[in-house]
């Protein structure tokens, strides 16, 4: 039997998009609502896997560490509502220093947890602020469900399949 999984944006998602790169645990405010949100969906059977772009890596910006402090700090609080993540899957180039496979809006970080997680596509969803969030998740069959960076996800709850 195939699972059904919920994909999510980081940023914008389940912390707050500040319109520069969030790398810093004094930048990391989690949105508001997100832990009960993701709760109730984690009790409907789905898992939750992150997909996000960090290309402030690829630009020296920043680190690895410094994005996996930043996600600590997101699993932290959603651990205190019981939410568990199966994976957080990122890319860490930038298209002005190359080329890569990975980098949202291609879609090779959803092929590897479908794969990974044997997640039916069909029963899946991918949660995100922005429209490369969404392009490689039709790509692979997973519906995008396109929200306001920011923004609580009880409305999306209440107005679509979830």
């Amino acid at each position: 039997m195939k699972n059904k999984a919920i994909f999510l944006d980081r940023d914008g998602v389940l912390n707050v998009e500040r319109g520069e790169y969030t790398y810093l645990p004094e930048h990391t405010k989690i949105v508001d609502g997100i832990g009960p949100a993701l709760s109730r969906l984690q009790e409907k059977g789905y898992l939750f896997v992150i997909v996000s772009n960090q290309g402030g890596i690829a630009k020296g910006i920043y680190g690895h560490e410094d994005v996996d402090a930043v996600n600590g700090i997101i699993e932290n609080h959603l651990r205190e509502y019981g939410v568990e993540f199966k994976a957080i899957y990122y890319c860490p180039h930038h298209p002005e220093t190359g080329k890569c496979l990975c980098r949202k809006p291609l879609s090779l970080l959803f092929e590897r947890a479908l794969h990974r997680f044997n997640i039916d596509p069909a029963l899946s969803f991918m949660i995100g602020d922005k429209q490369r969030d969404m392009d490689p998740a039709e790509k692979v069959g997973i519906k995008g469900l396109l929200i306001e960076a920011n923004t609580s996800l009880s409305a999306l709850m209440k107005n679509s399949d979830l």
